[in-house]
């Protein structure tokens, strides 16, 4: 029999870092200077948020996880834009009745940019563009 060769692992050059997070009743994967749509937050383009509802962390050596949230962890999130979402069409008909009921939605978000996650002094950044001073304020769910 031929002996099978395992393949050798893959192995990234640069760590993942990784949060999860809780913001507006939902838990969101977060990773570094990627963007997310979250339900409207009651912000003004270009703040920074800050999510202190830190579920888990993974900085690529560690593992954090919360009881329910990890101590000291915090992600900060700048706001990019608000939008809607995709229109979702709710229709109701009960057959033999001729009742028809048709109904849209569009879902309120923001979409937010993940600038970094950080445990206590430890922070993972992303690449800061030159900004005026934006505002900070906390994210309230």
């Amino acid at each position: 029999m031929a002996d099978k060769k395992s393949s050798p692992k893959k192995e990234n050059p640069q760590e993942e870092t990784y949060a999860i997070v809780e913001a507006s009743g939902k838990q969101f994967w977060l990773q570094s200077n990627r963007y997310y749509d979250l339900d409207r937050c009651h912000a003004e383009v270009n703040d920074v948020l800050t999510i202190e509802k830190v579920l888990l962390v993974n900085d690529g050596k560690d593992l954090k996880l919360g009881k329910p949230y990890v101590k000291d962890a915090k992600v900060e999130i700048k706001v990019l834009e608000h939008r809607r979402g995709p229109k979702i069409i709710v229709y109701k008909m009960r057959p033999k009745k001729k009742t028809r009921r048709k109904n849209g939605h569009r879902q309120e978000l923001t979409r937010v940019l993940v600038q970094s996650i950080s445990i206590g002094s430890k922070t993972k950044k992303a690449k800061e563009t030159k900004d005026p001073k934006p505002t900070t304020s906390k994210v309230e769910s």
